[in-house]
């Protein structure tokens, strides 16, 4: 399975951070949050206004549709 957008992540399944398509300073912003390239992250919930809440670090953030939109993950394949 190839790199997918993380709005599109299915929920509870754990994903890697691939790339961060955002300006240097929203994408250096999320590197303060703890959110670069291979970071796990797992999507809790999506929200109809956009936000989408993940797990990154053992902690909960929300992140809008923007942003997610903007992030590419790999599914992590678990044996």
């Amino acid at each position: 399975m190839g790199n997918i957008i993380l709005w599109d992540a299915e929920l509870n399944k754990e994903y890697t951070v691939e790339n961060i398509l955002l300006e240097n300073t929203v994408s250096r912003r999320l590197e303060a949050l703890g959110i670069n390239e291979g970071t796990p992250i797992t999507v809790l919930t999506r929200k109809r206004s956009g936000a989408l809440i993940a797990k990154i670090r053992g902690t909960r953030l929300a992140l809008g549709k923007y942003i997610t939109s903007n992030i590419e993950v790999k599914e992590v394949k678990k044996c």
